[in-house]
């Protein structure tokens, strides 16, 4: 796994003072009080979070070495001068499209040097030479342009906030830094920069509430908490900040003022649940910049996300989304990334349904980007009411990404991930159905007619298309077999599974282990696309072969956990009549079979 952002840095002493600085957050709104008048009663404040958020961080310029960023040095970029130029240029260029946020990320209580600065409370306190005019009047000037404002803290009480424990807390008599921390002093975060906050007395909530007020006093409407853990590459008790999240929720609802509450990053899936219960989004990967002379990198992290978004699929909705961090395709050169790569990177994040928040220099983009960035089509795939898409075959180089919409099309997605050209082919039956659909591409805005069965495109490296699709066929029918009721031989073994079809599976499919599925009955002889549910911790690959005739090796994506079952579709030449289909490890380690389903026609 790829570290962070701030670990990613370079091995120096202000790179050690960065890592203090990441963080973000969200919450829910407060329904509008009801008027003491005859007239109907006012609708309650909108849903925070009803859709993937859109925006600018001033992340990605800080942490990048291109040169001109940051003439002062490390993290420079950051100041009240560039993040009016970036409000001013989203409210010209994009917010006729929906992008609203304004996110200041770490470093705002920091002087050139990183050295922090905090008020009599132990609260961050705005750099001066940073940002002259104060936090306040940076968000009053975002919202006059129709915008929101967004600011960063890192989880825990920063140890520079400490102050031997003698720094009182707001609003909390007798209350000083030194009662709500541990004794031994833990630290927490994914940098270590914090000492772990203990929620087991009254002043540690206090503390986040003080905090809290201050940025709804501003005026802030999106906070990012950083260095979150279980997550930020750090595992244990120490690094599980569970209670962090759920006081600052609190804390939000206390100011009375709709603020956004972000995490990050590479949160545990294992505690999904608590994410989705006291934020309004969760950073499930590293982060996407590089730390080099571009923005970013293909291969630095943004490849990552098509392994890693498949496991958090069906967790996001409304009130909280999987945020695969910023979306850096609107400045060319400066990218980083070819123009095949930059439209594979916002198909991706569209179709996921992540937040669109750019960390570009909206003050240039270029043409290209901007058609990027401000595709109504697109943009309206990931504000629409459907659900996230997920991988409909397997995660091998070529790989199609589908949804289902509300109003029966589907929204599909082309992906070449390999280095090479390839064509990439969408069979309608991945899509549940057969026969005619029409086309429509997205990021062209054209129809492209009517298509029988499938649609085949030839893909640059690392290339996408983007479609909607409309079915003019039939539905199909299926029949489905059990793994658990067929041959196992080597380690395989059957296993109870909850999640599972029967409750059963098979696994232990690891070094040879293998199982054979029998009497498999098609009417003709054709390929068939067989849906493959499967359980898997972790990315798998499994060599999947029909009556002993040579096998194909397909990767299938983590479901997150070993009691989560997804499934995807293999496609495997089958002959009229009865038929076996194998699932071997070969030499590694497969995923857990549940069962499959194969088409009762071509």
């Amino acid at each position: 796994m790829r570290s962070s952002s701030y670990s990613a840095m370079p091995a120096r002493a202000l790179r050690a003072l960065v890592v203090l600085a990441l963080a973000a957050g969200v919450t829910t709104a407060v329904p509008a009080a009801r008027a003491e008048t005859t007239e109907p009663p006012a609708a309650p404040a909108p849903t925070l979070a009803a859709k993937p958020y859109m925006g600018w961080t001033s992340w990605t310029m800080q942490s990048s070495k291109y040169p001109g960023l940051n003439p002062k040095g490390d993290y420079s970029y950051l100041s009240e001068a560039n993040v009016t130029r970036q409000t001013d240029a989203m409210a010209a260029k994009l917010k006729k499209y929906g992008y609203e946020y304004v996110n200041i990320d770490a470093g705002w209580w920091m002087d050139w040097s990183w050295k922090p600065r905090y008020d009599e409370y132990g609260r961050q306190k705005a750099d001066p030479e940073r940002f002259p005019s104060g936090m306040k009047a940076v968000a009053d000037r975002i919202h006059a342009k129709g915008l929101k404002a967004g600011i960063y803290l890192p989880v825990g009480l920063e140890k520079g906030a400490y102050g031997g424990g003698k720094t009182p807390i707001r609003n909390a008599d007798g209350c000083t830094t030194g009662d709500i921390v541990h004794d031994d002093l833990r630290t927490t975060n994914g940098w270590d920069s914090a000492y772990k906050i203990d929620f087991s007395g009254p002043c540690a909530q206090k503390y986040i509430d003080s905090q809290a007020q201050l940025f709804a006093d501003w005026g802030y409407d999106f906070l990012k908490l950083d260095g979150v853990g279980p997550g930020s590459s750090k595992s244990g008790d120490n690094y599980n900040n569970v209670a962090d999240v759920a006081a600052w929720q609190k804390a939000i609802r206390t100011a009375a003022r709709p603020i956004h509450l972000e995490l990050s990053w590479s949160l545990d899936y294992g505690h999904v649940e608590d994410w989705k219960k006291y934020s309004n989004g969760w950073r499930i990967d590293t982060d996407v910049e590089c730390y080099c002379n571009t923005l970013v990198s293909w291969e630095n992290s943004v490849d990552d996300r098509w392994d890693d978004a498949p496991a958090w699929t069906g967790h996001a909705g409304p009130g909280g989304w999987n945020d695969l961090d910023s979306l850096n395709v609107g400045n060319g050169e400066m990218d980083g990334l070819t123009k095949a790569e930059r439209q594979s990177y916002a198909t991706l994040w569209a179709t996921a349904k992540s937040p669109l928040f750019t960390g570009d220099d909206l003050t240039r983009l270029d043409s290209y980007g901007l058609s990027l960035l401000t595709n109504r089509e697109v943009i309206a795939i990931n504000q629409s009411s459907a659900p996230p898409a997920e991988p409909v075959t397997a995660s091998d180089p070529q790989q199609v990404w589908a949804a289902k919409n509300p109003d029966g099309t589907y929204t599909v997605a082309l992906f070449n991930l390999s280095d090479a050209p390839a064509a990439v082919t969408a069979n309608w039956p991945t899509l549940g159905f057969k026969g005619k659909a029409s086309v429509r591409d997205a990021w062209n805005r054209e129809n492209l007619g009517t298509h029988t069965d499938r649609i085949t495109q030839a893909l640059p490296a690392h290339g996408s298309r983007l479609f909607t699709v409309t079915p003019r066929g039939t539905n199909l029918t299926w029949t489905a077999y059990e793994a658990e009721a067929g041959t196992l031989s080597g380690n395989a073994s059957a296993a109870d599974c909850a999640a599972c079809s029967g409750g059963r599976k098979t696994g232990n499919l690891y070094g040879g282990g293998k199982v054979t599925v029998n009497d498999v009955v098609v009417p003709k002889t054709g390929t068939y696309q067989l849906k493959v549910a499967y359980v898997s911790g972790d990315s798998r690959s499994v060599l999947v072969s029909a009556n002993a005739d040579g096998a194909t090796s397909h990767k299938f994506a983590a479901t997150g956990d070993w009691g989560t079952v997804n499934s995807v579709h293999v496609p495997v030449r089958l002959k009229a009549g009865t038929n076996t289909i194998t699932f071997d490890s070969g030499t590694g380690y497969a995923p857990d079979i549940d069962r499959i389903d194969v088409p009762k026609s071509l």
